[in-house]
């Protein structure tokens, strides 16, 4: 099937055409679509049943990208970045944020775990409000800021973890027990979680609490070779939403620091 082209191509992508044909590889739990080369060990989320059983439309989208090299800076980058501003600043206002609809999908999903979106803004608004208030987009890493992109773009909160640091092959998402602990990017101690969020565990240990925070062990650094890139879905989201965003993210991240992907 041949989906067309993205709802939300712009002049800032039109040296990174739109691959039109997808073809779904399910693994083991549906609603997660993995696309890494078929001849070493995939990376999947598996979806536990307090979660799928109280948001039966919850999709998720790993791609992984093999072999990349990620740098501090790139001068194309930031002017693809500054591109992306000025388009930002022309689509959205700070009022109408509220109601996006793919924003306001993650706004609702957080109001029901529990998490406060006016506190906790969903990735993609994160960065969409930064740059209408007239910051500038964060220079972390190449990867990071490639994909960080895509997030804006397409609206969609997107992940990224280096593959290396993560012990399962199958990372599970679950609700939170009462009383565990989680260390995100830039945190200095861990917070204990309250119980019900819905937290990614890899072999025991937290590596985001999902959709909004991902672990200070398992980001991706300029010494990442290998890394996960997730498009995290929420009630709402079509499966080929978060397809065609894990489709952009992938796109900036083989631009800006090389790398390959496997495709089906």
């Amino acid at each position: 099937m041949n989906p067309g082209p993205p709802p939300y191509q712009s002049d800032a992508l039109t040296r990174l055409s739109y691959w039109g044909q997808h073809k779904l590889h399910q693994v083991k739990v549906l609603r997660v679509t993995n696309t890494t080369p078929p001849t070493e060990e995939e990376l999947k989320i598996v979806i536990d049943k307090s979660v799928s059983e109280r948001f039966p439309d919850l999709h998720v989208v790993v791609k992984c990208v093999r072999g990349v090299k990620v740098k501090p800076s790139d001068e194309e980058l930031e002017h693809i970045k500054q591109e992306v501003c000025n388009q930002v600043k022309s689509k959205y206002t700070i009022e109408g944020l509220k109601d996006v609809p793919t924003l306001r999908a993650y706004r609702d999903f957080f109001w029901r775990i529990g998490v406060d979106p006016t506190k906790n803004r969903p990735a993609s608004e994160a960065l969409i409000r930064r740059t209408l208030a007239g910051k500038p987009l964060p220079t972390i890493n190449t990867l990071v800021d490639a994909y960080n992109l895509a997030s804006i773009l397409s609206e969609v909160a997107l992940a990224a973890f280096d593959e290396d640091k993560i012990q399962s092959s199958e990372v599970i998402m679950r609700t939170a027990k009462k009383g565990e602990t989680f260390l995100g990017i830039g945190m200095k101690e861990p917070i204990t979680l309250q119980g019900g969020e819905i937290v990614l565990d890899d072999a025991g240990d937290l590596i985001a609490v999902y959709p909004y925070r991902d672990a200070e062990r398992s980001k991706v650094t300029e010494q990442t070779k290998n890394v996960a890139l997730v498009a995290c879905g929420v009630p709402g989201l079509s499966e080929h939403t978060l397809l065609q965003a894990a489709d952009l993210a992938v796109k900036y991240v083989t631009k800006f620091c090389g790398g390959t992907i496997h495709q089906p």
